[in-house]
């Protein structure tokens, strides 16, 4: 896939960084909770953030790309710490008392809520009859995955409610986050600010996890195989593949376009939960997924103008528009 965007892409490039961004942003809500269960949270998504953020911005350096100013570390840090900071970490707090799927239903808001707060702030219009009509549709599937909760075993079970908590605030902070990353660029690559934002934000993880104590009584020997496996998959294709396609796609189609995988990753989360997992979705949990995803789809097409959407997957944001897992 061509940096520069210049050229018209082909057919067969569109499908393969679609592809990408679809099934790999969808994977990582379960390969997120495979990596927890002997990981801790924070310092996992921490050094993963890190070492993929500096991999990144180590290689656009090594292609030639200048160092960005004081002004850019300074965006980079703010951006980084919303989207991964507290939208990340968030996430990856959730799945441990939320099965995948639900996890990443409730990460679907994203657009929801910044269809309001960008009103709000003035950044985007006021949301038209089929966006409010989205947003109730998304609060009354919120209400049905909250008062009826599956049976799937989560790593820390009896704690639904708080477990809700944390994904909706990680998803509130993520889009306040975007909404900021908007029109403050760390650097006008975004590449090389994709990697300073993800550095940002997994030292602010590692930092947080230290604070908790997560370093206390953790040993290296104590990560599963499994775990270990789905931390290379998180580095290598969910922070550095995906993403990359995902800002490659920002660059030759329309931002609301590239972001339909926020409504296409929960579907996908779900599909694998249920497969892998052996998460269970009770009827009415099911019929919220479909208010969601229905919502976000509504929030997404009814606005009056095209705009930016993403979501707190575990992934990195794109540093142009109101992202990016």
């Amino acid at each position: 896939m061509s940096d520069s965007g210049s050229a018209a892409p082909s057919r067969a490039a569109l499908f393969t960084a679609f592809a990408l961004v679809y099934l790999i942003w969808g994977s990582t809500y379960l390969v997120m909770k495979f990596a927890v269960a002997s990981m801790p949270p924070l310092l996992m998504a921490g050094t993963r953030y890190g070492i993929a953020g500096g991999l990144l911005y180590g290689f656009m350096r090594w292609r030639g790309e200048p160092a960005p100013t004081l002004q850019g570390w300074g965006y980079a840090a703010i951006i980084g710490v919303c989207l991964l900071g507290f939208g990340n970490g968030g996430t990856t707090f959730g799945v441990l008392y939320l099965p995948s799927g639900i996890t990443a239903l409730l990460v679907a808001t994203v657009p929801m809520f910044l269809a309001v707060l960008g009103w709000l702030s003035g950044i985007a219009p006021r949301p038209t009859k089929w966006v409010a009509l989205g947003l109730g549709a998304g609060m009354a599937g919120m209400y049905l995955l909250a008062a009826h909760p599956a049976a799937t075993p989560v790593k820390q079970p009896g704690h639904t409610g708080l477990g809700m908590s944390i994904v909706l605030v990680a998803a509130l902070v993520w889009s306040i986050g975007s909404l900021y990353a908007k029109n403050h660029r760390p650097t006008p690559s975004p590449f090389a600010s994709g990697g300073m934002q993800m550095l940002c934000g997994g030292i602010a993880m590692l930092l947080l996890g230290l604070g908790r104590g997560e370093a206390s009584g953790f040993e290296l020997a104590q990560v599963t195989t499994k775990s270990w496996l789905a931390y290379a998959y998180l580095v290598t294709f969910g922070s550095i593949v995906a993403f990359s396609a995902y800002i490659w796609l920002l660059r030759v189609v329309e931002p609301a376009l590239a972001g339909t995988y926020a409504f296409v990753n929960p579907v996908v989360a779900v599909l694998l939960g249920w497969a892998f997992a052996g998460e269970i979705l009770n009827p009415q949990m099911l019929i919220g997924a479909g208010l969601i995803v229905l919502a976000v789809v509504l929030v997404l097409l009814g606005g009056r103008r095209k705009v930016a959407v993403t979501a707190p997957v575990a992934l990195a944001p794109a540093p142009e528009t109101s992202v990016a897992s």
